[in-house]
Order: C-alpha cells, then structure tokens, then sequence
C-alpha cells in the first residue's frame, strides 16, 4: 500500500526522481561520454526496449539491437532515425530462447570488433502454457534468464577489455520484476526451473526474473574480485502498459485489470530505471544492486542468498557446457 501512495502521488525518490520520471528527464543531465559508447539491447523491438533504445540513440550511443525479428526492427530503427538523424543503430539477429542462436550472436558481435561498454539484457516472455526451447529447456526460464545469462558470460571479457582500454566503467543491466518476491525457497529447484512438473505461467515468470537479480549478485562479486571496471545491477522498470502486461490479462477479472490498469506506468516511465542505471554518474561503481523508479531499494530475501546465487550460475555455466561444449569465463563460479 505504502509503495502505491509513493506511485499515486509522483514521489520523488533520494535523488530526484521517481515512478513518474521519464526516460528522458533522468539522462537529461547525465555526464557520461555518450558518443564512444556502444551498447546492446536486447528485445528493443517494442516497448521499454524500444523506448530504451531511442532514448540511448538520442542521446548519442551507438546501439546494437539484438532482436527476433528483423522486420520489425527496421521499422523500429527508421523511426528512430527520422527522430534523431544522427542515431547510429546495428541490427544484430537473435532468440533468446535458443543457446546456439545466443553463441551465433556474441561471435557475430565480436567479429565486428566494436567495443562494448553497456549490456541491457532487456528481452522477456510470459508463457501461460507450459513451452519448452529448441533444447527442451521450459520457455521462460530459457528466454528470460539463461539466454540473457550465456550473452552476458561471452560478452563479458570484451567489456572488462572495453573498459580498461577506453577508462569508462562498463555496465550490465538485468531487467527484473518486483514479483521476483512471490518466489519461496522451496519453490526455486534448478531442475524444476528446466522441466517444471507443475507449470504455472506467472510462478515460472517470477522465478526467471529471480534469477535474473541472483545473476547480477553473483556475477558483481566476481568482477570486483578481479578489480574489473564493469558493473551489473537488476532493475524493475515497474508495472508498465506492455505486451506481456497484455498476456496477464487474461488470468485477470475485467474488472481487477481496470483498476490494475490505473496503475501502469507509460513505457517512457517504465524505461527511465534501466536508462538511469545504464547512463546517471550517479550510478557509478555501484554494482550488484537492485534499482526501482530510478533510486536503489531492497530486494527479497531470497534474491540476496549469495550461495543461492553462485550455485544457480553454477548450474547454469554447467548446463550451457554440456549443450554447447563451450568454455566460459568463471566469473560467475567460486
């Protein structure tokens, strides 16, 4: 009730923004180099995706929008364009789903030799009905946390190389859910994330954007174990008006979604923590951290267990190794 009124009533948080700041406002005075920064974003096709992408490309950053599909992302990119004729916007193909469509992507990134400085691992699904990848991995759990998990991993030594060649901190950033929460302890078994044997569309949503936050916890860790100059925090841009929003529906009264609805935020307000996060000075050397309405918060209880967190990457480096033969850096292990 108490995080409600804050939203109703536009309250700003420690460093002046809030649930109401848009995109625009909170990197309307950011400080960092914009035109030698690169970065990818991953489902920026619609949505906050799309709004982070026009936004960053404003703003001056290269973005290379890694997306499903290529149609859509052209007309994504020439609106951007008629916007901001000076947008410089890569279109890179990709499914999230499929572990081998995410490897083909971060090689093709790499043969480009671009730098990297920012990784926006924005992209998700809800999937009512229980789905399973090309790899036999359920939908969601695929989609929204390992792909994003294995992009990240393959990409990561190119950003701590970024970063020590150019002097700017690198960033990844997870978006996540507040309903990361819902999840209890004995509900997050990494087998049942794979081949659930009681599937529940929203249960299997929330545990995927648990780890999601288990990830940057894990991953942070390490890269300040290696002294790198690259962050990663989570990120809930909050309850916005889009497609899986939509999806919900359905498991909803009309009458509950109309007054749910009330409370959505547009997609420039959904957008403006993931933008804060990936471009504010403020921001700077803060890592591991949970981000809502632009300002840091508390997560759960459970998206801060660090052994939690380990022995999920653990799994999950394990796993991608096993499908792919592919040798990741540790940074996510003990």
């Amino acid at each position: 009730m108490k995080g409600t009124l804050r939203y109703l009533a536009g309250i700003a948080g420690p460093n002046g923004f809030g649930s109401r700041s848009t995109a625009e406002q909170v990197t309307q005075h950011c400080f960092l180099p914009y035109s030698h920064l690169t970065a990818i974003i991953t489902g920026g096709t619609s949505g906050i995706g799309a709004e982070t992408t026009r936004v960053l490309a404003k703003r001056g950053v290269r973005v290379v929008m890694a997306v499903r599909d290529m149609k859509k992302a052209e007309i994504v990119k020439e609106r951007i364009v008629r916007e901001s004729p000076e947008a410089d916007i890569v279109l890179l193909e990709i499914d999230l789903s499929s572990l081998s469509s995410v490897a083909r992507f971060c090689s093709q990134f790499l043969s480009q030799d671009l730098p990297l400085n920012i990784i926006i691992n924005n992209a998700g699904i809800f999937s009512p009905n229980l789905e399973f990848s090309e790899e036999k991995i359920e939908l969601t759990f695929a989609t929204n946390f390992l792909g994003h998990y294995l992009l990240t991993e393959m990409l990561i030594e190119k950003m701590i190389d970024t970063a020590k060649k150019s002097g700017i901190e690198g960033r990844v950033i997870n978006l996540t859910s507040v309903i990361h929460s819902w999840v209890k302890p004995d509900c997050f078994s990494f087998p049942e994330l794979l081949h659930p044997t009681k599937y529940n569309g929203t249960k299997a949503y929330a545990q995927s954007k648990l780890a999601t936050i288990l990830h940057a916890k894990a991953l942070s860790r390490r890269l300040k174990d290696r002294n790198a100059n690259v962050t990663i925090n989570a990120v809930h841009p909050g309850i916005v008006k889009t497609g899986i929003i939509r999806a919900h529906k359905g498991l909803l009264t009309d009458s509950l979604f109309l007054i749910a609805s009330k409370l959505l935020k547009s997609v420039s307000q959904g957008a403006a923590t993931t933008c804060y996060v990936a471009l504010s000075n403020e921001t700077k050397r803060i890592s591991g951290k949970y981000f809502a309405d632009s300002n840091e918060t508390n997560c759960s209880d459970l998206a801060n267990d660090v052994s939690l967190a380990l022995k999920l990457c653990t799994n999950s480096h394990t796993l991608i190794h096993d499908y792919l033969h592919l040798s990741l850096p540790n940074l996510s292990l003990l």
